[in-house]
């Protein structure tokens, strides 16, 4: 298992992972698809603040932050996305990810990092407090998927 930034070549395995959440799951509330070129132009806008976990020299999970909210007040807190596939689900991957991506927002400056945690994503709690985020809000009904209202959790961890 080796962690390190997303490559172009990387892009339709990280594709391949975010469009399974996105049709399978309310870990998001999108339910619009990834494109090939919407990922590779992720993964190059991103640079360093995009890891991937490659396993077998397939990308099998990323961790990326982005902009929280536009405006120059909000240039040091960023909000993350992390997935992983079910190959490296319990073993350390995740938390070996966003290790990283930490250590890479702190290197960038970034003071506040934010979790968006669907309502129905126990597990996603979880993880985000076990590796030190607090709950700090919760939405109710901010997202609509499978025709139902889900909560949205924000988890912050300050840097």
């Amino acid at each position: 298992m080796i962690i390190r930034p997303a490559r172009p070549e990387d892009a339709e395995a990280v594709m391949a992972l975010v469009n399974d959440v996105i049709a399978n799951t309310t870990i998001t509330f999108t339910t619009e698809l990834k494109s090939l070129q919407t990922v590779q132009d992720d993964i190059a806008a991103r640079g360093r603040a995009f890891l991937v976990v490659e396993v077998d020299g397939i990308a099998a999970g990323y961790a990326s932050y982005f902009p929280f909210r536009g405006g120059p007040g909000y240039a040091r807190t960023k909000e993350h996305s992390v997935a992983l596939g079910p190959q490296v689900r319990g073993r350390g991957a995740g938390r070996a990810l966003m290790a990283e991506l930490e250590a890479e927002a702190r290197r960038e400056g970034v003071h506040s990092l934010i979790a968006a945690v669907s309502g129905e994503n126990p597990a996603g709690r979880a993880f985000h407090a076990a590796i030190g985020f607090a709950e700090i809000a919760v939405l109710p009904e901010v997202g609509f998927k499978f025709d139902r209202w889900i909560d949205l959790v924000l988890m912050q961890k300050r840097l």
